[in-house]
């Protein structure tokens, strides 16, 4: 199981990780990627996880490896759609900032706009925050233990 998010790119054009491990070791893969940190993983707090598996009698197996009570899983067998949402995140968050760039510069018209500022703490650490650790997840957090 590959849990590596990324695309690779080669002569051929860009392929995904699990593809090229598929290729080298001659092995079936899968992939898990989703709403977890590390950190957050291992100080075990709530996190949730979605498998991609296309073989239907490793999928259970490996939710009954991986699920706990505070690790949720969900297997689907769309293993590309999965891998390719875990790696299209980064790409996701750097068009946003490069949206907030262009939209500041269209309406904050009493002076420059520098691109430095959104480096700030107010840009894209602020943008980072909110995605990973913000109210919503908080929320949905909070639903997820409790149902309400």
């Amino acid at each position: 199981m590959s849990l590596i998010k990324g695309v690779d790119e080669g002569p051929g054009g860009l392929r995904l990780i699990s593809d090229v491990i598929q290729e080298k070791l001659g092995i079936t893969m899968s992939v898990l990627m989703g709403a977890n940190i590390a950190n957050e993983v291992a100080d075990e707090k709530f996190c949730e996880t979605t498998i991609g598996c296309k073989n239907k009698d490793h999928s259970s197996l490996l939710k009954e490896l991986m699920q706990t009570e505070n690790f949720r899983v969900t297997v689907v067998e769309e293993s590309d759609v999965v891998e390719i949402c875990g790696a299209l995140k980064a790409a996701v968050i750097r068009l946003g900032l490069m949206e907030m760039i262009a939209f500041a510069r269209i309406f904050c018209t009493q002076g420059p706009v520098s691109s430095a500022t959104f480096l700030e703490s107010c840009g894209v650490a602020d943008l980072i925050t909110t995605c990973y650790g913000g109210r919503n997840r908080k929320v949905a957090e909070a639903f997820a233990k409790t149902g309400k």
